[in-house]
């Protein structure tokens, strides 16, 4: 085997996205970026969409401080949300979330605002948002009904709602400078995250598909460690892998799989909101099924040393030894 670096893009958003690129940041080997969903509509980047006009900073920030220097120093001031202050209207926003909104309305280019947030935080690592055209999301459910917003699909699901069908409204494409890294990716690692509100959405954005379906090497999928209220019920890792083969039009080689139940405790904590452990399903047998133990703790996250070396050790099986 001889090692080289390999660029690597991880799509997705929300929490679980952080924790991977703060994994595999720590790798020399990798040249880390994000490819980050741009539909939020809820908390303070639902507001200062609202408000100010500007695209929703929240999951592009999060990602930044996830690949920052100084990751802890940066997240404990940027993620401080501030006082009530004379201008009501900036009250009870992120610290971050307003400097990447300000930063954006004094360029009038996203893209810009982003590039000089990295810069700022020195990270190691571009992010880079799915989309810079304003869009939401939207579901139709097994009884027919239809819902627009991040937040309003969440609330459908956790009620019981079936999602039939995903779309985003109006269309966006994606950027051409976003197009242009993801034609570099060697190989595209998509979660863990929400999975119709994070996961989904950027690959529905018009040019994602053509542009994955480019990149040679595999396509990772980190399968969620729970379902997301009574709409998943019975949903599945396979069912992850289909929705996602069907919307970027090739099929995903891997899939990381937690095999760590969480304990009693917290396994009723979660049920009390009907999120159970994703099982495994039946999974296509063109898909490669890597299992590990990832739970990490009381709350419902990836370790982000043990994904970080699972997803490594994928890398270097599939396109390092496959090299030499």
């Amino acid at each position: 085997m001889r090692l080289r670096e390999i660029e690597v893009g991880c799509i997705g958003g929300g929490t679980g996205l952080p924790s991977l690129l703060g994994g595999l940041k720590t790798n020399p080997w990798l040249q880390v970026n994000a490819v980050v969903t741009m539909f939020d509509s809820g908390g303070s980047s639902g507001v200062l969409r609202d408000q100010l006009g500007v695209l929703p900073p929240g999951d592009i920030l999060k990602c930044a401080l996830a690949l920052a220097r100084n990751e802890a120093e940066a997240r404990r001031v940027l993620l401080s949300r501030l006082p009530t202050l004379e201008h009501a209207r900036l009250a009870g926003h992120t610290g971050g979330n307003l400097l990447l909104s300000m930063m954006e309305q004094h360029s009038g280019d996203f893209l810009a605002a982003v590039d000089g947030l990295r810069a700022l935080l020195g990270c190691r690592g571009r992010v880079w948002p799915a989309s810079v055209d304003q869009s939401s999301i939207c579901a139709e459910f097994s009884d027919g009904s239809r819902t627009t917003g991040e937040v309003e699909v969440d609330a459908r699901q956790r009620e019981g709602g079936s999602v039939r069908r995903l779309w985003l409204d109006p269309p966006p494409r994606l950027h051409g400078q976003v197009a242009d890294a993801i034609g570099r990716f060697e190989t595209a690692i998509i979660g863990p995250g929400s999975f119709f509100t994070s996961l989904m959405p950027p690959l529905l954005v018009g040019g994602m598909a053509e542009a994955l379906r480019r990149i040679d090497g595999p396509i990772i999928l980190v399968a969620n460690l729970l379902t997301e209220g009574r709409g998943m019920n019975g949903f599945t890792a396979a069912d992850e892998v289909r929705w996602i083969g069907e919307a970027i039009g090739r099929p995903v080689d891997v899939v990381v799989v937690n095999t760590a139940p969480p304990s009693e405790e917290t396994a009723a904590r979660y049920a009390s909101e009907q999120k159970h452990p994703l099982p495994l399903g039946d999974m296509p047998a063109s898909c490669e099924v890597v299992e590990g133990a990832f739970w990490d703790g009381p709350i419902a996250r990836h370790s982000r040393r043990r994904l970080s070396y699972a997803i490594w050790s994928v890398i270097a099986r599939r396109l390092l030894d496959h090299a030499a």
